[in-house]
This record gives C-alpha cells, structure tokens and sequence, in this order.
C-alpha cells in the first residue's frame, strides 16, 4: 500500500517539475522509480533558482515602483514588465500595496501572473486578495484547464481562499487539482465544508474521465472517517461503479482504501 501511494506521489511530482522546467511529463518518466521527496526537492530547488535570480535589479525595481502612484504601475505591468516580471516583482512588494495593484489587473493577466507564481513568496499578496477576484481567476484558469497553478494555490493560502477558488469547478476538476496540491494535509478540512452530495459526485467523475488515481491519491490524504464516508457515498449503492473502482484500485495497489 504504502509503495503503490509512493508511486502516486511520484507521478504527480513528475507532472508538476515538468510545468517548472518546460518540459513534457513524458520526458521525465524515467524518474517515477525515485521517492517523490526527492523530486520534490529538485522541483523547490529549480523553483527556488528561477526566483531568486537577478534579486537585486528587483529589488530596486521595487523601490523606484514605490514613487510610482498605483494605475500607472497596473499599466506598467500589463504593457512592460508582463507576467513573468510580475510574479518576481510580487513577491518583493508590500502586501497592501500589492493588493492594490491585483485588484485593478484584469483577471486573465492576474492568471498569466499566478502561472508564473510561487505562492510562498506572495502569500502576503494573495490571502488579501477579497473572494471574488480569487474566484474570477480561478475561472480563467479553469478555462484554460491549468490545473497546476491552481493546485499551487490550493495547498498555499488560507482556507477560505482556496475554497473560493474550488467553488468554481467541478468535481473532474478538483479531482485534477487535488492531485497536484502541494500540501495535501488541507484536503481533508477542505473536502469536509463540501455538500454531501458533492462528494457523491466525485467517484463518478473519476470513473466517467478515467481520474481513479487522483481519486484514490485523494483519499489516501483524507481522515479515515471522511474517507469511509466519501466511498460508502460514492460507490457503496452503485453495484458496477464500485465494480469498477475496485478493479483499478487492485491495479494500482490501493485496495484498502476501498474497505
């Protein structure tokens, strides 16, 4: 069991360090034999490379920007710096003003910015963000079906942030989101405040988009009571579907979470 999970972690920091390099997942499949951690560890240390570049240009950019008045930094942004730019410059800038400045950006830049974001350095930013701009930038992500950013998020600001955020998908796309959560230890508090019958859902979206392994990543970071009560709701009265969870969870080596 504890191998099967194991390999689930690996493939989603596979994914993950391939949106950080550029690369396709496939050209990192011959990593899905090494511990998740590991991988872990040289996707934050990419991360941590790629941000730290360069600070002290951005560090003066950041204190000319202060004499700057607030609109006119939103046009620079959008027309100069761009989004890349943007995510450095964020997590150099005071939280309020900060804040400002996302709230007069329309919401696909705001998403160009978050793709290119590392939470952990603009979280004094974006846990001042108000909830429906959190929610119109999860809607473009969404659209664009950028799964990981959105799980960047997810496991990085504070819990009425990111249920803002999943207030705007559907049970295929939290399953794809929850997948990719970095800090998957929210997920039980998150996935408790969701409607039962939400909840129901998320089996059959697994089962109709051929997501059972995110399914099962996901309850494996669950409480045991939640987790019973999400698989007697999910498959425990549908016959076939729960033939069927349990046919895939045998082939990943998950069969426990089922029981």
């Amino acid at each position: 069991m504890t191998e099967a999970l194991d390999r689930l972690a690996a493939r989603a920091e596979i994914v993950k360090l391939a949106r950080v390099l550029g690369v396709s997942e496939q050209h990192l499949e011959f990593l899905q034999d090494v511990p998740a951690a590991d991988i872990r560890t040289l996707r934050d240390q990419a991360t941590e490379t790629l941000h730290s570049a360069h600070q002290s240009v951005l560090r003066k950019l950041v204190s000319a920007s202060g004499i700057i008045p607030v609109p006119v930094l939103v046009t620079l942004a959008q027309k100069a710096f761009g989004p890349l730019l943007s995510a450095r410059l964020a997590g150099l800038l005071d939280g309020d003003r900060g804040v400002a400045i996302a709230l007069k950006l329309p919401a696909p830049f705001l998403a160009d910015v978050a793709a290119e974001l590392d939470p952990r350095r603009a979280g004094h930013i974006i846990s001042g963000l108000p909830p429906d701009t959190v929610a119109a930038v999860s809607r473009e992500l969404r659209r664009r079906e950028d799964w990981i950013t959105l799980g960047r998020f997810v496991g990085g600001v504070p819990a009425e942030i990111a249920e803002a955020g999943l207030a705007e998908l559907n049970e295929r796309q939290v399953l794809e989101v929850a997948f990719v959560v970095d800090d998957k230890s929210s997920l039980s508090a998150l996935v408790e405040r969701q409607p039962a019958e939400r909840c129901a859902a998320y089996a059959h979206a697994a089962d109709e988009y051929d997501l059972w392994h995110a399914l099962f990543d996901l309850l494996a970071h669950l409480d045991d009571d939640l987790r019973e009560r999400l698989v007697a709701a999910g498959v425990g009265e549908d016959p076939d579907l729960s033939a069927r969870a349990r046919e895939r969870a045998a082939e990943l080596g998950v069969e426990s979470l089922l029981t």
